[in-house]
């Protein structure tokens, strides 16, 4: 008998989900909430991306990127330190810089930050959209750019928690069905086997 339920196994033990967790990342009940916080992020990653899509500076010779890595990688004479906090992120800048990766590293962010923001807003592969979101702004962050990076950082983490539902109201209700998850399979379980009743005196 297939079970409804797919909890972690771990040294034998059986290990489910809380309640609220349940509630909050895979109930269809909370896909009306989740519809609210993907729109309002796509629209924040579109308006972003319209902005550098329609700048040469981005989509062109990459300058407009090759200025904000130039400047994370700044170091203040006086204190050593600068907008990056880690020696390494520093290096990895530098090594893009020093290969003039900005010249196709600018169109690179430019469209997958409009990638990004529309499969938020229709809804498809919600929780592949927010994950190279969140990825996106990370590396804002360790470029030293908080700015609202943080607040879109926590929303698209939230959203991949919730990739089951969270564009249950949206193209992912069709396209999870097509690709096989994740819906059907609660839907479509067995019901629980009922033992027949033994008759009185048997």
């Amino acid at each position: 008998m297939a079970s409804v339920k797919n909890p972690t196994t771990f040294s034998g033990r059986v290990i489910d989900d809380p309640k609220i967790a349940k509630f909050l990342f895979s109930d269809v009940r909370m896909s009306w909430v989740w519809l609210v916080i993907r729109i309002w992020l796509g629209y924040q990653w579109i308006d972003a991306s319209l902005h550098k899509i329609t700048s040469p500076a981005w989509v062109g010779d990459g300058s407009a990127l090759k200025g904000f890595w130039m400047g994370a990688v700044a170091v203040d004479p006086a204190t050593g330190k600068g907008p990056i906090a880690f020696g390494w992120y520093r290096d990895f800048l530098n090594t893009l810089l020093n290969a003039q990766a900005y010249t196709w590293f600018g169109k690179l962010v430019a469209y997958g930050e409009l990638l990004i923001g529309i499969g938020l807003v229709v809804g498809a592969f919600v929780g592949i959209a927010a994950f190279f979101g969140a990825l996106m702004n990370f590396n804002f962050l360790l470029a030293g750019t908080a700015s609202t990076n943080g607040l879109f950082l926590f929303a698209a983490l939230l959203i991949v928690m919730a990739w089951k539902i969270a564009g249950y109201i949206g193209a992912d209700y069709f396209l999870l069905r097509f690709v096989g998850v994740p819906w059907k399979a609660r839907e479509d379980a067995p019901a629980p086997a009922v033992k027949p009743v033994a008759a009185a005196g048997k």
